[in-house]
């Protein structure tokens, strides 16, 4: 018997000022798939992570996360995005008032689960001793971990990445997919990253390219 998928995308379609970004877009993604998206500039890759996420609605078509189809009432959308999803925004969204341990504890605290696993996620991402820091005190790939961090902390069943290392050196973006990519496959969940760097879509099980009507598989030699 074939297993539900994590994430279905049935014939989505969305427009903004008389410009339709996507049309018709359909795909499904597996427990434990972590996939790269790649594409031009304006083709509605971010556009279609926000609607995944419940951050925006689509003008037509469905998205259903583990069989539940996504709600467009605010609660509603709220407490599955709270459940199952895990957001590593560009902009990071790290909340300036808290500590970098409050930040990550959010997600937890929101779910109801024990506290102890956000300290081991700073040290995860390499910030072991500054769980009582606060943003402000933070470089820009800094704020980059703690998102990541936040992200991941509560095992959700879909992460959703817009750009993870576009703020990070090198080896601390390597160390960071690495990451990701063991959380996933240890839990049997599933990720998707937006991306414009070939060597962080290289990190993904497969490199999938957008045109704002399909998802479609990379050719390997442009995995190359």
């Amino acid at each position: 018997m074939s297993l539900t998928p994590v994430l279905e995308l049935h014939n989505l379609g969305k427009t903004y000022a008389n410009r339709q970004v996507l049309s018709g877009l359909s795909h499904s993604f597996a427990a434990g798939e972590y996939v790269a998206i790649m594409g031009d500039s304006g083709v509605g890759k971010s556009t279609l992570l926000n609607l995944i996420a419940g951050l925006d609605s689509p003008d037509s078509g469905e998205i259903r996360i583990e069989g539940e189809h996504l709600p467009m009432e605010d609660e509603a959308a709220t407490r599955l995005r709270r459940k199952y999803l895990g957001f590593i925004f560009q902009a990071f969204h790290v909340l300036p008032h808290l500590t970098l341990l409050q930040n990550v504890s959010l997600p937890l605290l929101l779910n109801q689960l024990p506290l102890d696993r956000a300290p081991a996620m700073l040290a995860a991402v390499g910030l072991q001793g500054r769980e009582q820091d606060f943003p402000h005190q933070l470089s820009g790939g800094e704020l980059q971990r703690v998102a990541v961090a936040r992200a991941l902390v509560h095992r959700p069943r879909l992460i959703l990445a817009d750009e993870p290392t576009g703020n990070l050196d090198q080896d601390t973006a390597r160390e960071i997919l690495h990451l990701i990519r063991d959380e996933i496959k240890a839990n049997g969940a599933s990720a998707i990253i937006v991306t414009h760097s070939r060597a962080a879509a290289e990190t993904a099980d497969k490199i999938l390219i957008m045109d704002g009507h399909s998802l479609i598989p990379a050719q390997p030699e442009n995995q190359a």
